[in-house]
């Protein structure tokens, strides 16, 4: 996706969620745990977040949802565009259920349809193979050029 960005845009990797200790809301202001308020930080500071993750039985991965916690009561989640995308057609499930909590929290779906590249099952050496797909590329560099004009509406 960083490489089919449109011009004048980057995307940067947020990689440090699994760092984040377990949300409690008494550790929230002055004790505030370091990561959680990077993380605050790199959302406040995003144009817009482009979310990807798999489902687990059914259901938003614990990371994930560990990380959105973090966000609940702050303003970073408001009015923040969000894009959704997967490398399964199988997390329908997941994805329901992450957009309501999106939705609950207050960020701004990008709704036109989620971007699905077609990873499951295949090991990381086959990824190349599906991402330097002509097809597979223009699907991403359009779905991309689209939510940065859903970010630009505002």
């Amino acid at each position: 996706m960083q490489h089919e960005m449109p011009l004048g845009c980057r995307l940067d990797l947020h990689d440090q969620l699994g760092g984040l200790p377990i949300y409690n809301p008494d550790n929230e202001g002055e004790r505030t745990p370091a990561a959680a308020a990077r993380w605050n930080e790199a959302v406040c500071a995003a144009d817009g977040l482009v979310i990807s993750c798999p489902e687990y039985a059914h259901g938003i991965p614990g990371g994930l949802k560990n990380a959105l916690d973090w966000l609940v009561s702050g303003p970073a989640a408001v009015g923040k565009p969000v894009m959704l995308v997967h490398a399964s057609h199988r997390s329908l499930v997941s994805r329901e259920a992450l957009r309501e909590v999106l939705r609950t929290m207050s960020f701004r779906i990008f709704a036109a349809p989620e971007l699905e590249v077609p990873l499951l099952g295949k090991k990381l050496a086959e990824y190349a193979t599906v991402l330097d797909d002509a097809k597979w590329r223009q699907a991403i560099a359009n779905c991309l050029a689209g939510f940065v004009q859903f970010i630009r509406q505002d």
